[in-house]
């Protein structure tokens, strides 16, 4: 059965004393050796490997033990050439001869190389799949990056036109770009440059240009920085609203745009004097407005193009407040002056009449605004020709306060003395040693 399923599988049973009608085995030197080793010591199994070239065997014998039995029957049968045996005689050995040959195991797994070929050949395959599509999205990523650079350079761009706060609630998915408007109480601001169209005519294009862009900026930086929703720049004029997209109440967006007014009187008086000293001889003066009421707010136009901003006769008097406050005065209607009166002295004016509006409109102009504790915080701005005045009490120390008063009073001495000269004294008048300025405003002041 080895033999026949197994080509390179030998076994022989082989003894030095076959039957007398047997042919005789032949042995080799290690089968001899071993078969007389076996009867030395039969509790042995003997092996023997060697090689020639490239084809190997391996020997295997074990001894043939006569049992009672074959004992009985070699003793007794006539054909035995040996009829003294014993129990636990080794008779001859039994041998398995298996032989090896690398070429012949080399294509008995031809089939198993082959899988294994073909399994490299995939694996190559894949390797190469993945180096491509890494390549491919590498250079789909790059160019998303690009992508990505251009919209977001884009963005930044149209972020210019619009208000921060739409900007960002379009961009983050809170506001959908559709024609849609909500009535919501605002608070609305309304300036403009008064003589503006008259300092045209006086300064070159570029200057004006560069002037109103640097106005513009600072101005929409303290709408920025105190929430306001910038919704135009008209000419030399400016309209914010607070309340939409973003409100903290009534009463509080109203004393934040206040607030930002108040603000802004200040910074134009800085850029004033920062103009002044490059030759500007007759700087912006602004006028501002504010009104508290309901409004429409939202996206107006059609679909192809729309604009976020407020529709109403509210809207319309902010601007019409703004036209009669003097230059560097804030008007409010008493709808705001109501929710900011805590944090603000106002006078009324004389009530006026805005169309659209049937209701009498009275004015308040804002004089000094209050901290905390209710202690007024007034400040002082005058600019025309040969004046640039601003004055904040509050913000001046106790080192500069000093200088600051005799600088007025050298001024005050100085304007005081200039009336005097244009003005002949009356005969008889006595001459005067000293010079009292009093004003409902400023407290007397004495120069000796």
């Amino acid at each position: 059965m080895i033999g026949e399923q197994q080509s390179n599988i030998v076994y022989r049973f082989v003894s030095d004393y076959p039957f007398k009608d047997r042919a005789s085995h032949a042995l080799d030197t290690f089968e001899s050796e071993a078969l007389a080793s076996l009867r030395a010591d039969p509790n042995q199994t003997l092996s023997d490997v060697s090689w020639s070239g490239f084809d190997g065997r391996v020997r295997l014998i074990s001894p043939v033990i006569m049992g009672a039995g074959c004992v009985s029957c070699h003793n007794k049968h006539p054909d035995s050439p040996k009829r003294d045996w014993k129990v636990g005689d080794v008779r001859g050995i039994q041998e398995i001869i298996i032989s090896a040959s690398m070429a012949a195991n080399i294509f008995a797994f031809k089939y198993l190389l082959s899988y294994f070929v073909f399994m490299a050949v995939l694996a190559f395959s894949f390797i190469v799949l993945q180096r491509r599509l890494t390549a491919v999205i590498e250079g789909m990523n790059r160019k998303l990056e690009g992508a990505n650079e251009v919209l977001a350079t884009i963005a930044q761009k149209i972020s210019r036109y619009l208000a921060p706060q739409v900007y960002a609630r379009i961009f983050s998915g809170q506001r959908d770009v559709t024609i849609q408007t909500e009535r919501k109480k605002l608070s609305i601001f309304f300036s403009d440059i008064k003589d503006f169209t008259a300092t045209t005519e006086r300064l070159q294009p570029e200057e004006i240009t560069s002037l109103l862009n640097e106005y513009f900026t600072a101005m929409s930086e303290i709408a920025g920085h105190h929430g306001g929703t910038i919704d135009k720049f008209i000419g030399d004029a400016i309209l914010i609203f607070f309340g939409d997209p973003e409100t903290k109440g009534p009463a509080e967006d109203a004393k934040a745009c206040l607030g930002m007014a108040v603000d802004m009187q200040r910074r134009v008086a800085q850029l004033n004097a920062q103009w002044r000293n490059r030759g500007i001889e007759i700087p912006f003066r602004v006028r501002m407005g504010i009104n508290t009421g309901y409004c429409n707010v939202g996206n107006f136009g059609s679909e192809d193009r729309m604009d976020y901003t407020i529709i109403g006769g509210e809207a319309n008097l902010a601007a019409r407040l703004e036209s009669i406050a003097e230059p560097g005065q804030i008007i409010l209607s008493y709808e705001t002056y109501a929710l900011v009166r805590e944090v603000v002295t106002a006078r009324p004016l004389p009530p006026i009449s805005v169309k659209g509006i049937q209701r009498e409109i009275v004015p308040y102009a804002v004089e000094t605004m209050l901290d905390g504790e209710g202690t007024q915080k007034r400040t002082f701005s005058e600019h025309t020709t040969g004046l640039d005045f601003y004055l904040d009490p509050n913000a001046v120390d106790a080192a500069s306060a000093a200088r600051i008063r005799s600088l007025l009073e050298d001024a005050i001495a100085s304007l005081d003395q200039r009336r005097a000269e244009k003005s002949p004294p009356q005969s008889g008048a006595a001459p005067s040693s000293a010079v009292n300025v009093a004003s409902p405003d400023r407290p007397e002041i004495s120069r000796t």
